[in-house]
């Protein structure tokens, strides 16, 4: 069979190539890929090439497909799994599969296993640890965004707290407790925050901070009544031009400082801003990834003695937390879509992963089968005039609160090839 990908070849080299897929064997499973966000960690990958702890060395001579964040339908089932999977369902996939002491992941370590293609083959290992699951959501994007959602639900569970004189770990954000998300009108960011107001474990107060406003604008738009609605206190703030940010936010909620703290940016202003806010038994959660492998900030030591406050840091969700996610979208309680800004077709990929840091924005969500440039769901509006799919596409996603949306990619699928 033939498919259609972006592969990576070697550090900054990402081509979209056609090939030919073997056939598979009796533990493996053939699929039709329909959508893939791009991750920031893709481009991390895309840059490194064969330096990167997740690629195999010989990638030039056998190029490995990238993007890990997909979702799609099952075409063919080997012999070996067919009491399981069929074909025509649609799937979830978790990428985290640490295999047998290996971090082979797809979208990093294989040539036929990866998001940005038309059709991809599941090698035996994914069905082994359980890492693909049934979709019986409405849309494929919901299930292309629980993986990045996981990362979120997985650094929510890994935080910890202790209480004097008991040498156990609590695990999970404090309920009711004050809640800071630093730096965080980005995808992952609001993507926490969603996760926040309708988790098990709530806080009662959340402080979002960042210094870009027009994303502050947004945050505000998309949760300010849905907080008021769970009877959390949100405060969403800029701290661009604070002379003392930290002494702001600690004033916020009484002087105390917060319970648990998460730092979305790999820069140091934020990672000490993290660790001064921090309150007594306070969990400091360092989401961001830096690509610096030095990468070093200041931290208060008499605050981690006196103060009992730690640190901890959590890349990527396990099955359970990916499981947690496509059960909070399928109610309708957790929405994704929050995290996705812009829509493109497969012939755009490549260009999008290598200049992911210069475009502005949340996820870039890809859809395989279509050609289409990258484009903002704001701008949707104006493309009309050249193009008047587009108007169908502004139509839904103005009446979805400027969202990504069931509708709307039914539409895309529909209209575009």
């Amino acid at each position: 069979m033939k498919a259609k990908a972006v592969r990576l070849h070697g550090a900054g080299d990402l081509r979209l190539e056609e090939f030919e897929l073997p056939e598979i064997k009796d533990d493996e499973i053939l699929v039709k890929v329909i959508s893939d966000s791009v991750c920031m960690s893709t481009y991390k990958c895309a840059m490194l090439g064969e330096k990167h702890k997740r690629v195999h060395e010989d990638v030039a001579e056998h190029p490995a497909i990238m993007g890990h964040e997909f979702a799609g339908e099952i075409v063919k089932v080997g012999k070996l799994h067919q009491d399981r999977f069929k074909p025509g369902m649609r799937f979830a996939q978790q990428p985290a599969l640490n295999y047998k002491g290996t971090m082979w992941s797809p979208g990093y370590s294989y040539e036929f296993f990866g998001g940005d293609t038309t059709y991809c083959i599941i090698p035996s290992e994914v069905m082994e640890l359980g890492c693909l699951m049934e979709y019986n959501g409405q849309a494929f994007y919901e299930s292309s965004l629980a993986e990045p959602m996981s990362c979120c639900i997985g650094a929510f569970h890994a935080c910890y707290h202790t209480r004097m004189g008991v040498y156990h770990h609590e695990m999970g954000i404090v309920e009711g407790g004050k809640l800071a998300l630093l730096a965080a009108a980005g995808p992952m960011g609001l993507g926490c925050l969603a996760y926040a107001l309708c988790c098990d474990r709530r806080p009662g107060t959340i402080v979002l901070t960042d210094m870009n406003e027009e994303r502050l604008e947004r945050a505000r738009d998309l949760f300010t009544q849905q907080a008021k609605d769970a009877g959390i206190a949100l405060h969403i703030i800029n701290t661009a031009g604070m002379d003392d940010p930290a002494e702001y936010l600690r004033n916020l909620v009484g002087g105390t400082g917060f319970d648990d703290v998460f730092a979305f940016a790999p820069v140091s202003p934020v990672v000490e801003l993290a660790s001064q806010v921090l309150g007594r038994d306070g969990c400091l959660n360092f989401f961001a990834g830096p690509t610096d492998t030095q990468f070093c900030a200041k931290l208060n030591y008499y605050d981690v003695h006196y103060n009992s406050t730690h640190v901890l840091g959590t890349t990527g969700g396990n099955t359970d937390d990916l499981v947690e996610s496509l059960k909070l979208s399928e109610a309708g309680v957790l929405n994704p879509a929050v995290m996705v800004t812009h829509i493109g077709g497969l012939d755009c990929c490549a260009e999008v992963t290598l200049n992911q840091p210069k475009l502005s924005g949340g996820k870039k969500l890809i859809y395989t089968h279509i050609s289409m440039p990258l484009t903002a769901i704001a701008d949707f509006r104006a493309k009309a005039q050249q193009d008047s799919r587009f108007a169908g596409l502004a139509d839904i996603c103005e009446a979805n609160h400027n969202l990504w949306c069931p509708e709307a990619e039914a539409y895309l699928l529909k209209n575009w090839q």
